[in-house]
């Protein structure tokens, strides 16, 4: 194979490669978007409307109008031919076949001349071929059709191309008033996507007032009627924090005064984690309120990170790998704190017994920052992956109070990667559990201002 060749043949997958997943994505819109089976219906009734309309109109011809038609046509032959004349003249059959748009042949013993190159003229009916045939009386026999290679020859060639270009344009004028229809829907889809994040600060535009208007309000009610439920919720859970708290701090100072005993400790654990709980759930309640709750400065992660190890997790084997380029970011540095601890604190309660420490690091790539806590533990199933972030959510036995936690730490992670505008990633690191917190840099940049 030449130099010339290679790229030719490496470049055949490729566009085999792009013609299957255009193929994939038509067949993909077909099944999945309304819009474009409503076009394809259309544009399939219109097929069928046309066919159906040309196979009858057909049918009609063939039939009765034939039989109407049969009577004028061969009156008008007669004419014709009375006018070239018996004897045929040349001259007058010249002239007729320039003058109208038929063509004319005449074979016999003393003319033989067509108007066209030779062909067989006229219909395959013999019927209809005798209809457009005369005889003289000297033995020449006159033979009339249309002439329509002189229309082909003269018509638009351009018509065609206009043709494929009113019908894309009537494609193109039906999918438009189709996605206008439906664009109500469109809105719909992402208020109920707005809904089942939590936002419901912005309600679904109602644009007409049909059907698809009155679903709008209906579904902006439901989320009113949600939105009420879950403010109520929330408020009877923080009036409940509060309230405990008092009550939980006079037993601790009560079990404090006790003599000591493994009764006294386990007392003391019990309401250490009572405290946890009622903390976890203030902070998570707090955390729902999105960025408005966070209080950003500029914060050299890095620095942040070891700082925090070094005050919390002394004498504790942790890997740090943190990648220098990481900038300085607006991040609320009370609740990546928050982040870091529990991570840490996940990783080093379920990978207690691996051979391995737990690993920290960062990374900063164009688009983002990575904070990532992997652990060399057990690990959990993969179907188990979605549900480890909701509160209180315990996989298996290998994760429960008897190993520490109250069940909000991965929970209270996410809400603190949301509220910076970012996400919680989980995923199998085989062994053990990698948990990321990525955060766009266009939500935690720091603004710069020009000199």
């Amino acid at each position: 194979m030449t130099a010339a060749q290679a790229p030719a043949a490496s470049s055949q997958p490729g566009r085999r490669h792009g013609w299957r997943a255009l193929r994939h994505s038509l067949r993909h819109s077909l099944r999945h978007s309304l819009q474009w089976r409503l076009v394809a219906l259309f544009l399939a009734l219109a097929l069928g409307t046309t066919l159906v309309f040309v196979a009858g109109t057909r049918e009609v011809f063939s039939t009765g109008w034939r039989e109407l038609v049969r009577p004028l046509v061969a009156d008008y032959i007669d004419r014709l031919a009375a006018e070239v004349g018996d004897p045929p003249d040349l001259a007058r059959a010249q002239a007729l076949a320039q003058r109208l748009p038929v063509s004319v042949a005449v074979q016999g013993p003393r003319l033989q001349w067509a108007s066209r190159p030779s062909r067989r003229d006229g219909p395959h009916d013999p019927a209809w071929r005798a209809l457009l045939t005369r005889h003289t009386a000297d033995g020449h026999e006159l033979r009339f059709g249309l002439d329509a290679w002189r229309w082909a020859d003269e018509r638009p060639r351009w018509f065609g191309g206009l043709t494929l270009a009113a019908l894309l344009a009537l494609t193109g004028a039906a999918y438009l008033t189709v996605h206008r229809l439906f664009r109500p829907l469109n809105d719909i889809r992402a208020g109920a996507r707005r809904y089942e994040a939590g936002d419901f600060s912005q309600p679904i535009p109602k644009r007409r007032r049909d059907e698809l208007g009155e679903l709008a309000d209906q579904v902006n009610a439901m989320a009113g009627g949600l939105q009420r439920m879950l403010e109520g919720q929330r408020g009877l859970l923080l009036a409940i924090s509060h309230e405990l708290r008092s009550p939980l701090t006079r037993a601790r100072l009560n079990t404090e005064l006790l003599d000591d005993s493994p009764e006294r400790q386990a007392l003391l654990r019990d309401l250490a984690q009572m405290r946890d709980l009622i903390a976890g759930l203030l902070e998570g309640e707090r955390l729902t309120g999105g960025r408005a709750t966070l209080h950003c400065e500029p914060t050299d992660l890095n620095r942040l990170v070891r700082e925090l190890v070094d005050a919390q997790f002394a004498g504790q084997a942790v890997t740090l790998d943190l990648d220098p380029a990481v900038p300085a970011l607006m991040l609320d540095p009370a609740r990546v704190q928050l982040l870091v601890r529990n991570l840490l604190d996940n990783a080093l309660r379920h990978g207690a017994d691996a051979a391995r420490p737990p690993v920290l690091s960062t990374r900063v790539d164009a688009d983002a920052l990575t904070l990532t806590v992997r652990d060399h533990g057990p690990g959990v199933e993969a179907a188990q992956l979605a549900r480890l972030a909701e509160p209180f959510y315990r996989p298996d036995a290998a994760r429960t109070r008897d190993r520490g936690g109250v069940g909000l730490g991965l929970y209270l992670c996410r809400l603190v990667a949301r509220s910076h505008g970012g996400r919680l990633d989980l995923r199998r690191a085989e062994p053990g559990l990698a948990a990321s917190a990525v955060l766009p840099l266009a939500a935690v940049a720091v603004a710069t201002r020009p000199d």
